[in-house]
């Protein structure tokens, strides 16, 4: 498998990333013979001969994972050019070449994550995966309720605003107040500025976890290898954060997330629009009943809100009523559609026969004769 030649170069421990990268472009790098200046080259480290200033390298070593109680006054680095103590000088006995995962202020004690292991370590410290880390703080004056719920929601920095935190109360005094407030962002003195954002300042700080990893009474300037159980719960904990970054509806294994319901409340739907129709009843004109309308009215149209006359559909005034009632007043009426006189059903016309039942006696309200079949006759012949 190909890897970046400056990652290569880490894995063995001779130098950080960064150095790698310096000793590619002077020059001090070969590989198979041929001197490579060019960054992000890519090697198989079982085919390829890498050397760095002509020394061939030497296997990549074992992942190793450390924590330390980092003192106060101290710089979490390897090295300090203003000579001031750092990290390194409290790992005596460590053979390995660890690096401090995220850093602590200089003023600031808690727990430090060493390892050598480049790609955990990204991960840990990217706000992307979410890892979260706890501080307690002691605070200079006693925070309110409000100031809380604003730290909890995120409050506003001079390169943004924060992401949500957790705030819990620990322990209250006459002039001091010590809080526990756990984050997954990685601002520059993050904490400090968001007790300075709602009015207070920091006394003191110590962080006491960091995902699964806890301080525990591990004494200040004390460090210990994690155990194997720690380890894997901590490389579990990077292969699921990164796993869900990057295909939000999987897990860690690969299944679908089971669907939870939302925490916070859907918001309020839009006023539906006010249907146009004739509105309430007593907002609408007086057009009488049904029963009072004119023999004009039900021929010609009927008489919509606003006392508006409706148009009638197609043939609707030649068509005939066939209720007894309806039919009076047809006769009575006429029709004026077609120039008839009052009393009148057609120039000269008589009731049509039915045929099933004989003339049409739908005015007197009787039946005509039943009619019978063709096959029934035929039967009695």
């Amino acid at each position: 498998m190909e890897v970046r030649l400056q990652k290569l170069i880490a894995g063995t421990g001779i130098a950080s990333r960064r150095k790698a990268e310096e000793l590619i472009v002077s020059g001090r790098v070969t590989i198979n013979g041929h001197v490579v200046k060019e960054l992000g080259t890519k090697v198989d480290p079982d085919r390829d001969h890498v050397k760095v200033n002509g020394k061939h390298l030497r296997a990549a070593q074992p992942y190793v994972y450390l924590i330390l109680n980092k003192p106060k006054n101290v710089m979490s680095t390897l090295d300090d050019p203003e000579g001031r103590p750092t990290v390194k000088d409290f790992l005596r006995g460590v053979t390995v070449r660890v690096f401090p995962v995220g850093r602590l202020d200089f003023d600031s004690e808690g727990l430090m994550l060493l390892t050598n292991h480049g790609d955990l370590a990204q991960a840990l410290l990217h706000p992307r995966y979410h890892v979260p880390k706890t501080y307690l703080i002691k605070v200079k004056g006693v925070l309110d309720d409000a100031k809380i719920d604003a730290l909890e929601r995120g409050v506003k920095l001079e390169d943004g605003f924060t992401a949500p935190a957790k705030v819990t109360k620990v322990s209250r005094a006459e002039s001091n107040s010590w809080l526990e407030v756990t984050i997954h962002e990685g601002r520059k003195h993050q904490v400090k500025r968001m007790i300075e954002a709602v009015g207070h300042s920091v006394i003191k700080l110590t962080r006491v976890r960091m995902g699964p990893l806890l301080l525990g009474d591990l004494a200040s300037g004390e460090y210990r290898f994690l155990t194997d159980r720690e380890a894997n719960r901590l490389r579990e904990l990077v292969e699921d954060r990164v796993a869900r970054a990057e295909h939000p509806e999987l897990d860690a294994s690969g299944r679908p997330v089971r669907w939870m319901p939302p925490t916070e409340p859907a918001p309020p739907r839009p006023p539906k629009p006010e249907r146009s129709g004739r509105g309430p009843k007593s907002q609408r004109p007086e057009s009488g009943s049904r029963t009072q309308r004119s023999p004009e009215a039900a021929t010609t149209g009927r008489r919509g809100p606003g006392g508006m006359k409706r148009p009638l559909s197609p043939g609707a005034k030649f068509r005939r009523p066939t209720k007894a009632k309806d039919v009076d007043a047809f006769r009575k009426a006429g029709d004026p559609a077609r120039g008839l006189p009052a009393g009148r059903s057609g120039p000269g016309r008589k009731p049509q026969p039915n045929r099933r039942s004989g003339p049409s006696r739908a005015h007197s309200g009787q039946r005509g004769p039943a009619r019978q079949s063709r096959n029934s006759t035929r039967r009695r012949a």
